[in-house]
């Protein structure tokens, strides 16, 4: 019998039914389950031909699936070649695909969320900020087709090489290398994001204390100054980390409370937002 193999029109297909629709059908239950689903259909039909053994294989991919969709192509590719071996009798079958996909789900979040989220969108958009300025619409442009070419092509290039290597990836993703891999990127990512945190944040009073003569006597933003420059930044900084790390509350959450924050501190006279009218 003649070997089987998934010719490269069908991974092109697989890849892209990955990259648009890896967030599809979206649910709490489910995740990224459908679209993982999705992306091995071209497979599975090509390596199967008979129909009741395209519905028996297929099973394998409904289970629960949720990783970094960027990163998380490279398990889409590691799975294409897992389930060739599996068409050509190489002892590999429906739970051993399962297990490959459920010892890599953390690892690529892990790795992902600190390289993508916390390293490479914060550089890209310190970039477009500082293109932006003056109201220019460079920036924006820009972030748009960095972030689109580089999101398709490195989707890409992960899902092919973990085609190429197979389980082999497995075992570089979540043994000792992966580790100090995910640690190097954490450490780089927490460095990204304070240098982000000190070139784009600045948090600021405009409260003043005067006498009865209308002098100044006291600008507290200059005293905070000579304490610690910055200081209002870190504390709402450390502020957000609170509210996120150690009590759970969601981005937005955070978001509204420090809108509230703002609102009630141009009301007391502690900000000043530089409005006239």
């Amino acid at each position: 019998m003649d070997e089987k193999k998934i010719s490269h029109k069908t991974l092109n297909k697989s890849f892209n039914l990955w990259f648009w629709g890896a967030l599809t059908c979206f649910s709490q239950e489910q995740m990224q389950t459908f679209g993982y689903l999705a992306s091995m259909l071209p497979i599975i039909k090509e390596l199967y031909p008979d129909k009741k053994q395209q519905q028996e294989n297929i099973h394998a991919y409904t289970a629960f699936f949720n990783t970094n969709p960027m990163l998380g192509s490279v398990i889409i590719g590691t799975t294409a070649s897992l389930e060739e071996a599996r068409a050509n009798g190489k002892g590999i079958d429906g739970e051993t695909i399962n297990d490959m996909r459920a010892g890599l789900m953390g690892p690529i979040a892990g790795i992902g969320d600190s390289l993508i989220d916390g390293t490479l969108i914060p550089i890209l958009l310190g970039i477009a900020l500082g293109m932006s300025r003056n109201g220019s619409p460079v920036g924006a442009i820009f972030y748009i087709i960095a972030w689109s070419l580089i999101a398709y092509f490195g989707q890409r290039f992960l899902y092919f090489r973990g085609y190429k290597l197979g389980d082999k990836a497995v075992d570089i993703l979540v043994g000792t290398q992966g580790k100090a891999i995910r640690k190097a990127i954490s450490i780089v990512g927490g460095m990204v994001v304070g240098g982000v945190l000190a070139s784009w944040v600045s948090v600021t009073t405009s409260l003043k204390l005067r006498d009865s003569s209308g002098r100044v006597f006291m600008d507290l933003q200059k005293q905070l100054d000579n304490i610690y420059p910055g200081l209002l930044t870190v504390i709402v900084t450390f502020l957000c980390w609170w509210l996120m790390a150690k009590k759970h509350v969601s981005a937005i959450w955070t978001m509204i409370i420090l809108i509230g924050v703002a609102f009630l501190g141009v009301l007391v006279g502690f900000f000043n937002p530089g409005l006239s009218y």
